[in-house]
């Protein structure tokens, strides 16, 4: 019989061996000798354990390290996971679609396991990606763009438009369309690839709906990770699309480069653009269906937009936030929209306001995450499970308060 580990092992020995791995790796990172370009730089010597999949080049440098961290690295990781790892790496990088697919599949796992071998290819990817833009000269390889609108308001169609004509343009584009979930039965349709159907079959694109699974903001829990991975397979343009979303629900701005707010022509009058909420986060409002019948309305709504986002206060130094108009079925205004997101991506480069904001926004979803396996802990610890019945009732009953038994619960937790 499988031996079951008690709570404190089980929980959190994903958390453990993580930091146990990276904590004896990090003793002998002075021992580590490296004279190759490619292996360059501070990265746990495990986890630097790759085959370059750069054309012509060739790293004869063995790297030595203590064995006491190799052993603990190979005892970790049986032959089959050490396979598996080496077979989605090489696939990623060398830009194979269905690795791409497998490795966000290994990310968005909830099986604990699968998520410590996630987090060592993640690593891995990570190491890659920061070569390449040592190379690029510190800039990052790809451009990050975060949509996000109301429901209708035509992001999965834009997308397609935009999609095609950067492809045409010897762009690798890689969409990561989220769905909203069924607050019911949990399921997903994951529609929104069915509206892509020509940028489907492109072969310079990539795309790949998730369900929301509950998760607020518009995003999913791993869609930050997600990204990492397009990058690394070489894509250098990632659209990420949020569910439809209303005002104050813009988390995939903390984790994109440029935030593009989609409205309909029908988006509303000038109040709701001083709202405070979503409208603050925006780089670039698109007013979208600007064709037919529906030309007068747009230009009414640009119009307003414009005048409202001066009432705002600058998100940064070197851009105004542009209102434009477009048309997913004419294609009209689709260039202009992004020719201004290239004049966004240029001077944030150029004043290097891009690169801060991809630091700090590492370090906000690192505190996400955080929130979340915390709960997570809290929600199956044993004192907590065996005292949530009683309260739950008693609540319902209303003979203890809510913010009581919160109270109760959380002495349970923290108490030794």
């Amino acid at each position: 019989m499988k031996q079951v580990l008690p709570y404190s092992n089980k929980m959190r020995r994903p958390a453990f061996w993580l930091l146990r791995h990276f904590a004896l790796t990090s003793v002998s990172v002075h021992q580590v000798t490296r004279t190759c370009c490619f292996h360059r730089g501070v990265i746990p010597a495990p986890l630097l354990s790759y085959k370059s999949t750069i054309p012509g080049h060739s790293c004869p440098h063995r790297r030595t390290v203590s064995s006491s961290a190799d052993r603990h690295y190979m005892q970790e990781l049986s032959g089959p996971e050490q396979r598996l790892l080496n077979r989605l790496y090489d696939g990623l990088v060398s830009g194979q679609r269905a690795s791409l697919a497998e490795s966000i599949t290994l990310v968005e796992t909830q099986h604990s396991r699968k998520k410590e071998l996630a987090q060592v290819l993640l690593q891995r990817v990570l190491a890659y990606r920061r070569e390449q833009e040592s190379r690029n000269g510190g800039r990052p390889v790809a451009f990050r763009v975060g949509l996000s609108g109301p429901p209708g308001a035509g992001k999965s169609s834009f997308i397609e438009v935009v999609g095609k004509m950067l492809t045409g343009r010897g762009h690798k584009v890689a969409v990561l369309a989220v769905d909203p979930s069924s607050c019911t039965t949990g399921g997903s349709l994951l529609g929104d690839k069915t509206r892509m159907t020509e940028l489907s079959r492109d072969m310079n694109a990539f795309i790949r709906p998730s369900p929301a699974s509950g998760t607020l903001g518009g995003v999913t829990r791993t869609t930050n990770e997600a990204i990492v991975l397009c990058e690394g397979a070489g894509y250098d343009v990632v659209l990420v699309e949020t569910v439809g979303v209303g005002q104050s629900e813009f988390a995939v701005a903390d984790m994109v480069d440029m935030f593009v707010l989609l409205i309909p022509p029908a988006g509303g009058d000038e109040l709701q653009g001083i709202k405070r909420g979503i409208i603050e986060r925006a780089d670039l409002v698109v007013v979208t269906k600007s064709d037919g019948d529906l030309v007068v309305p747009a230009r009414r709504i640009q119009t307003e937009y414009t005048s409202a986002l001066k009432l705002l206060r600058r998100r940064t130094k070197s851009w105004n936030t542009k209102v434009v108009r477009a048309s997913s079925y004419t294609s009209e205004g689709i260039p202009e929209v992004w020719a201004k997101m290239e004049s966004y991506r240029d001077a944030m480069l150029s004043s290097g306001e891009l690169q801060d904001r991809r630091r700090a926004q590492q370090k906000v979803w690192m505190w996400t995450l955080i929130q979340e396996n915390v709960l997570c802990h809290f929600q199956n610890h044993p004192k907590v499970k065996e005292a949530l019945p009683d309260l739950e009732e008693k609540v319902t009953k209303g003979v203890v308060s809510p913010g009581l038994a919160a109270d109760l619960l959380l002495r349970a937790f923290s108490a030794q």
